[in-house]
């Protein structure tokens, strides 16, 4: 049978998933410093303001049948290329409805779409369902240990904005619209490469059965409305303060989250890589697992948390100019707000793994809650100063949230989830020692 549970080791997977992560976080600054430098912050703002609304349809149109996706393909291996076939279905009529939805509320409520080109919001808005359907084969993939082609496909779009961007940029051809068009179609390469590896390594795309696919609606909505408060939490206070307070405000506030959410990766890249196991796992050995892989993730970002903190300067304005001075208290706000973004990233993922998507929402909810509360309030008096310390409150109550809703659910305590000595050694152990394959 194709594509039956190739695995490497744990820590060989996390690290190369994590090096992909950095690699693409690496370029996607180098872009952001190309497009900044170029257009400026008004330019940049404009950008990231067309492709944020993009990018958080396509994650609120999902439906969360990616979550769906990725149990039953680690669960029912003789009806994989039915939970293909079903999600290339889903992508298309799930992405064409959010697209519409969104351009009837920008019809009826101009201020949504705020001062773009009608013509370059139409591109971004065709684009949602083919982020959709890559967001569904990445968890797909990734359920059947195929991280490689998944670290191949999320590099290769930030390779051709910085390449395309850059020979723009030297040609003096450079624009808005330029930018916006480069994105749409590392996009459209990186969904291909992902279709092509289901259809040749995978079970490829059988005929859907909608009796499955009501399943995966069902399972996916549960979970669903955890997705939309993560995609509130990370991309809402973009959105309103690009409405609210301009492209200007909002370019100088992108250079800083662009820093921010550097240390994001890794916590992705161990949820990324211990979600198909976590699928198979007792509740018992699930919540042990995962315990040590939070307690890790910790200590890693604890030192790179204090150099954002202490080089928010050259970060932001060497790197990007005078211009965006006004980043660097941003990047110092939003930067402990990691260690909340490592819990709900991390714990949440367990929890949606062994079947408990409410539990999951719950936690999320405490920060959805004071992320639309606090950017109301603080936005419009503190632009993206107000903006950064909302995430940052936010981010770290539903940290604390998860983590208890987490212990109490798979029967551990709360000190299983405080690092120590050992865990470093676990981690240097690990390092030189990975786990056999199989």
């Amino acid at each position: 049978m194709k594509g039956t549970d190739r695995r490497a080791s744990f820590t060989t997977s996390v690290l190369l998933t994590y090096g992909s992560s950095v690699g693409v976080a690496l370029l996607s600054l180098v872009n952001v410093l190309l497009v900044a430098r170029a257009l400026g912050a008004e330019g940049r703002g404009t950008v990231t303001f067309l492709t944020t609304i993009a990018m958080m349809t396509s994650q609120l149109g999902s439906l969360g049948v990616e979550e769906a996706s990725a149990n039953l393909m680690g669960s029912r291996v003789d009806q994989r290329s039915t939970v293909a076939g079903n999600a290339l279905v889903l992508a298309i009529v799930l992405g064409i409805v959010a697209a519409g939805v969104v351009a009837g509320l920008i019809a009826l409520f101009p201020a949504i779409g705020g001062s773009s080109d009608p013509v370059l919001l139409w591109l971004a808005l065709a684009t949602i369902p083919v982020l959709i359907l890559q967001f569904y084969l990445q968890f797909i993939i990734r359920a059947d240990y195929g991280f490689g082609v998944v670290n191949a496909a999320t590099v290769m779009a930030p390779s051709l904005n910085v390449l395309v961007n850059g020979l723009l940029i030297a040609t003096g051809l450079i624009t808005v619209a330029t930018a916006l068009i480069t994105w749409i179609v590392g996009q459209l390469i990186a969904t291909g490469l992902l279709l092509g590896y289901v259809h040749r390594r995978l079970a490829g795309f059988g005929a859907p059965s909608p009796q499955l696919a009501r399943g995966a609606l069902g399972f996916g909505l549960k979970a669903h409305a955890g997705r939309i408060m993560k995609t509130g939490n990370y991309r809402l206070d973009q959105w309103i303060l690009g409405s609210v307070a301009g492209p200007r405000e909002l370019g100088l506030y992108s250079v800083a989250v662009a820093w921010a959410e550097a240390l994001f990766f890794l916590p992705e890249a161990l949820a990324a890589v211990l979600r198909p196991d976590l699928v198979r796992a007792s509740a018992a050995d699930a919540g042990r697992r995962t315990a040590a892989v939070f307690r890790v993730a910790v200590l890693l970002s604890l030192p790179v948390v204090a150099v954002f903190i202490v080089a928010a300067p050259v970060l932001c304005v060497v790197a990007f100019g005078d211009e965006f001075v006004g980043s660097v208290d941003d990047l110092r706000i939003l930067a402990p707000g990691a260690f909340g973004i490592v819990a709900m990233k991390v714990l949440a993922n367990a929890l949606v793994a062994q079947g408990h998507p409410m539990l999951s929402n719950a936690a999320i909810a405490v920060s959805f809650v004071l992320t639309v509360v606090l950017d109301i309030l603080l936005i419009p008096s503190h632009g993206g100063l107000g903006a950064a310390i909302a995430s940052t409150v936010a981010y770290t109550s539903g940290g604390i949230a998860v983590a208890l809703i987490f212990a109490r659910t798979l029967g551990l305590s709360l000190r299983s989830l405080l690092p120590g000595r050992s865990d470093a050694r676990l981690l240097l152990t690990s390092a030189r020692r990975p786990e056999p394959a199989g």
